[in-house]
């Protein structure tokens, strides 16, 4: 019963007499119900994604989707001749989701039962519950963040993003190049707090610490005139990948304490870590004062302790390190470094909040 309730991330949607009233092949004149149309964008302000499972030619069905107006709202349509279940399990592997986390629409009860026997795990609604979708708690996320309501578009810039990829020929550096990288890095806002908070609950290999601030911790913090709430953002020419990193700083006279550092593993090849890093540096240099960075290790944040590693964090002591706070978990350790001025990676650019004269 837990699973039933935990919240769809995506809904796969047959087509003939589901998503439209009519057989495409049969009738050539299908239609495009209003309600319908209005639960296909309310679904996706919300954050969840859409696709199709449908057996069909798929010329035809996709030219049809166009015709009607909502083709852009669904990510990897299968339309063929082969099992739903097939289809279910293809589009679930690609977004890297949990079959637990795909839902499965369908008039025809044959082909619920296709799918449920193969699929478990997916959630399965006969046509005839449409109208109630949107009511049910496993479509209704707590929270709809800024990111949320733009997940669709994020996810198709990333297959583009892929997709150029594979035909890239040449270094990696040179392809990095040519994604026209943006990284911003700003004080967070209201709004940013809720997507904030949901990174230091998706990151773990990326989290230097491991520790959840929540939105009343975060708002505590943003009040706070010692502490910076930074939140990182992250562009390129296919589109946006939205909030990819956070970053949260204590100011003292001689330091600065960097008591979380969180980025989105999505951006890991990218180097946005070390960019973060880099740019922490630079702005420590020129306010004359030291890093000092809370690190706890996991099993999971190696890749974060590297990156400290590389930026040029030891363990050795210091005397900034006099007046900060201990430390609320014993298992945290603190990595020292003296910053000296450094530049942005040549396949990013930068726009970024002033800390200097803090």
């Amino acid at each position: 019963m837990a699973e039933q309730t935990s919240i769809v991330k995506c809904l796969v949607w047959d087509l003939d007499n589901t998503l439209w009233q009519g057989t495409l092949l049969e009738d050539g004149v299908v239609t495009l119900p209003a309600p319908i149309r209005d639960l296909i964008a309310e679904l996706d302000s919300r954050g969840i994604l859409q696709s199709v499972a449908s057996k069909n030619d798929h010329d035809q069905a996709w030219k049809q989707l166009e015709e009607l107006g909502v083709a852009e709202y669904f990510v990897l349509p299968r339309i063929g001749w082969g099992p739903k279940s097939d289809s279910v399990r293809e589009i679930a592997a690609e977004l890297n989701f949990a079959l637990s986390t795909i839902a499965f629409v369908d008039d025809t009860p044959a082909e619920r039962a296709e799918v449920q026997f193969h699929l478990p795990e997916v959630r399965c609604y006969a046509a005839e519950r449409l109208p109630e979708l949107a009511a049910l708690p496993e479509f209704s996320p707590a929270r709809v963040t800024v990111d949320a309501r733009r997940r669709r578009e994020m996810y198709q810039a990333g297959f583009q993003r892929k997709a150029a990829e594979a035909d890239f020929q040449g270094p990696s550096d040179d392809f990095l190049r040519s994604l026209e990288l943006v990284m911003r890095i700003e004080r967070a806002t209201e709004e940013d707090l809720s997507r904030v908070e949901e990174l230091t609950l998706r990151t773990s290999q990326m989290n230097a610490t491991g520790v959840h601030y929540s939105l009343t911790d975060l708002r505590g913090l943003l009040a706070d005139p010692r502490h910076e709430v930074l939140v990182t953002t992250l562009n390129d020419r296919f589109g946006p990948h939205g909030a990819i990193g956070l970053e949260l700083l204590e100011k003292h006279p001689r330091a600065w304490h960097l008591k979380l550092l969180a980025t989105s593993c999505r951006v890991v090849s990218f180097g946005a870590g070390s960019a973060i890093l880099g740019w922490l540096t630079d702005q420590a240099a020129h306010a004359g004062v030291h890093l000092v960075a809370d690190f706890r290790r996991t099993e999971r944040n190696r890749m974060m302790d590297i990156a400290y590693r590389f930026a040029g964090f030891t363990d050795e002591p210091c005397d900034c390190r006099a007046g900060l706070p201990a430390p609320e978990q014993e298992d945290i350790h603190r990595l020292h470094l003296t910053p000296e001025p450094s530049a942005p990676p040549p396949t990013m650019k930068l726009h970024a909040v002033s800390l200097r004269g803090i």
